[in-house]
């Protein structure tokens, strides 16, 4: 009887909190949104935080979602997330960022790629903005291949290989990545246009073909170093990114 009242208290607190998305192959569940001060640059921002999670099923029964998810290790999976800041719903102009998810750039500083920068930088732009949203990418390691098969890519590149190369080399595409799941999750959370942040096109490409309105591109380059030098050149003449003007990326 203890239990029962317990579940019941647990469903009214989260029943307004978890949105149903639905997809082709079945639904979105979006949590949130949650209040997560961050730590950026010294400084303490508030955002909000909303995580998703995709399933076969569809169902609106909040204890039917939390019943099934507790016979889960969803910790052996990937699920994704968005910082969202201000008033992202109504804001004319809001920025935003697809970040695939890096564990060495990410969590560790690696200089080997430009990620980590690029994660902070992109939060900082966001908050200098007023608005925007950060959509973290958890199934995106290596470009899609994972980080097993990414840690046998950077063995790889020390041996020569560049990043194309090595992905290929392992019985890779050079970019697997799909953004439709965060796609519906930012259709869901704002129906304006948006400017993108990336440097490149095949982000851009899958908004525009999803029928979002996106209405600048912004650039995001910087922290180039003797370590990632090689790596970043890869991504323009290989990986199609758009260089700008005035970038130091050498040959």
């Amino acid at each position: 009887m203890i239990q029962e009242k317990l579940d019941s208290k647990v469903v009214a607190v989260l029943q307004d909190k978890i949105q149903l998305v639905h997809t082709e192959e079945g639904a979105l569940y979006l949590v949130g949104p949650i209040r997560l001060p961050v730590n950026l640059y010294g400084e303490t921002v508030v955002f909000q935080w909303y995580c998703w999670l995709n399933c076969t099923e569809v169902t609106k029964d909040v204890s039917r979602i939390i019943e099934k998810l507790s016979s889960s290790n969803l910790a052996e999976l990937q699920q994704s997330s968005v910082l969202v800041y201000g008033d992202f719903a109504n804001e004319e102009d809001a920025i935003i960022r697809m970040h695939s998810i890096c564990h060495t750039g990410d969590i560790f500083g690696s200089k080997r790629c430009d990620c980590g920068y690029q994660l902070k930088e992109s939060m900082k732009m966001i908050v200098d903005h007023g608005t925007g949203a950060l959509f973290y990418l958890a199934n995106h390691e290596g470009r899609g291949i994972g980080l097993f098969s990414k840690a046998m890519a950077y063995i790889l590149q020390e041996n020569g290989y560049d990043t194309v190369d090595a992905n290929e080399s392992l019985g890779f595409v050079d970019d697997s990545r799909n953004y439709s799941d965060a796609i519906q999750v930012l259709k869901t959370l704002r129906s304006k246009p948006i400017r993108l942040m990336t440097n490149n096109p095949k982000k851009l490409h899958a908004l525009l073909e999803a029928g979002l309105e996106v209405s600048d591109r912004q650039p995001l380059w910087g922290d180039l170093s003797e370590f990632n030098e090689k790596y970043l050149q890869t991504k323009v003449k290989r990986s199609g990114h758009i260089q700008e003007e005035g970038t130091l990326i050498h040959d």
